[in-house]
This record gives C-alpha cells, structure tokens and sequence, in this order.
C-alpha cells in the first residue's frame, strides 16, 4: 500500500512560460497543512504530458525534495512508447519518489497482451510500486478486468487509479483481486461508491482547492461515519461537477486562480475557460466561501 485515504493530483503551475516552483511548494505546504495523505506529481491534472523531458525530471525532483517524507509522492510516469515510460520511470526512482502512476498507452493503444507486455516490461525494470491508471475516456483504451487481474499479481503492481466511471467494473475488479492490491477512485463524484465497495482513497482533483475536506470524506468513511462521509461527498457534488465542466485542468487552475493562489495559465492544447463557464465556477467557489463576493 503507497497511501490510504486522499491524494491530490497536483497542478503545475507555470510564470511566463516555464514552471513556477516557488508557487509549488507553496501549493504543496497547503496541501500538506490541510491533512492531504499524499501527493501526486506530474499527473493528468499536473499537465505532465504537457512538460518536456527536463522539466518532467525537475518537477518530480523539487516535488520529492519539497515534501522531505512528510507524505508520499506519487510520479506520474505513463506514456504511449514504453522504452520513454521506462526511461521517466527509472529517473523517477532515482529521484526518490514513492510510487509510480502508469496510465494506459495512448494513441497507438495496443492489444490486452500489449498491455500485459508493456506494464510488465517496466515492472520488471523499476523498484517502486505501481499504480495501474486506467482512465479510458482519454485513452480509448480500457485495462480489462482480466488483465487487471494478471498484472496484480506482479509485485510491484499494487494498485489501479480507477478513472472508469463505471462502478460496475470497479465491483468486478475489487471481486476478483486479492487484497494486496488496491483501488483508488479516479473520479471525484464517485469517491463514497468505491469507498463502500472496498477501495482504499482517492486520486482527487478537487482536493487542489478543497484537500482538508476530501481527506474527512475518505477518513470518516473508513472510520466507520457513513453519515458525515456522504454528507461530504454531497456536499461537494456541484463544485465537483463546475470542475468538469471542461476538459480537467482548465476549471481547476482557474478556480485556484480565482482563490488567489496565482497559479497561473494552462499549456497548449489547452485553452482559456469560456467566460459563461467561468461565472458558473466562480458562483461555486462563492457557495462555499472560497471565493468572496465582489
């Protein structure tokens, strides 16, 4: 097990076109003060595919050093071409992280067996445990029960990101897995369901703005407050749904912008959020007192 209870997949944020590491660590004591369990670097949300070599490998290295053990940190080492996902993965190691997150190949995809081959090949070669991240709907590419199920049984695969959206193939998977292997929910809106069938925390994007109260959900559940951890999960259903209104991490870094935290803009592709977007964000912030009224 790398954690249990919530871990936030941290944004990047970036001053002038390069990566703002002193509003890093800024972000990152936040998370830490706030209960946060663990933190994850250069993820979806952390815009890692959108960073280069160098600045991947500066990143995971402030994060790490940053952090100083007070929490696990979690790399995001995924990609399409499995020598460049080794490659990230071993300097990730190196590094000193404490857990790598390897999403499913993009793009040319690949077979089940290609998947088996392409995990297992960087398994073998790492000596960190991995977070299987299946997130299909930016993939198009889905880790099958069955192979979810051959890959846990490698001992540096211990757990699945699961960003499926299905709770269906979330029973299925914790039904068929031994208990050494572990499932966080990849999905905000979905983090009590795959609590209440055995999954162990979260991989959370709303936790960049809101870590205290994501940590409570998942920790209250787990201590047995269904009650107070389903009123959280409620509670936090219209914000959640703001912060997907567009494609993650455009919402996120706009509502940290509109907090005041300065995170600055989102990389190409990327683009600014639409303004009827952004007032409907704002006016969730301005539920919960996040952000002020003007």
């Amino acid at each position: 097990m790398i954690f249990k209870g919530a871990g936030t997949a941290l944004v990047t944020p970036f001053e002038n076109g390069e990566v703002n590491f002193k509003k890093y660590g800024e972000l990152i004591d936040k998370q830490i003060d706030n209960g946060i369990d663990a933190i994850i670097t250069c993820g979806t949300t952390g815009e890692g595919s959108a960073l280069s070599d160098v600045e991947h490998k500066q990143v995971m290295e402030y994060c790490v050093k940053k952090v100083a053990g007070r929490v696990p940190v979690i790399a995001g080492t995924g990609s399409n071409d499995t020598e460049y996902g080794l490659q990230l993965s071993q300097a990730a190691c190196k590094i000193g992280v404490d857990g790598l997150m390897m999403v499913t190949p993009y793009y040319n995809k690949t077979t089940q067996r290609g998947l088996v081959n392409h995990f297992t090949y960087i398994a073998d070669r790492v000596d960190k445990p991995i977070i299987l991240y299946n997130v299909p709907s930016r993939t198009a590419m889905t880790i099958e029960v069955e192979t979810a199920v051959e890959l846990s049984k490698h001992k540096n695969i211990v757990a699945m990101k699961d960003a499926t959206g299905d709770i269906g193939y979330t029973a299925e998977l914790l039904s068929r897995v031994d208990e050494n292997f572990n499932v966080y929910s990849g999905n905000d809106n979905m983090i009590l369901p795959v609590l209440s069938l055995g999954g162990i925390g979260v991989i959370s994007v709303i936790s960049n703005i809101m870590p205290r109260e994501v940590h409570e959900l998942v920790h209250e559940f787990l201590n047995g407050n269904i009650g107070k951890a389903k009123k959280i999960q409620l509670d936090m259903i219209s914000l959640i749904n703001a912060l997907f209104v567009e494609v993650n991490p455009i919402p996120v870094k706009t509502a940290l912008n509109l907090m005041g935290l300065n995170v600055g803009p989102v990389r190409k592709p990327l683009y600014d959020m639409e303004e009827k977007n952004v007032e409907f964000l704002k006016e969730e912030l301005k539920k919960r007192w996040l952000v002020m009224e003007e």
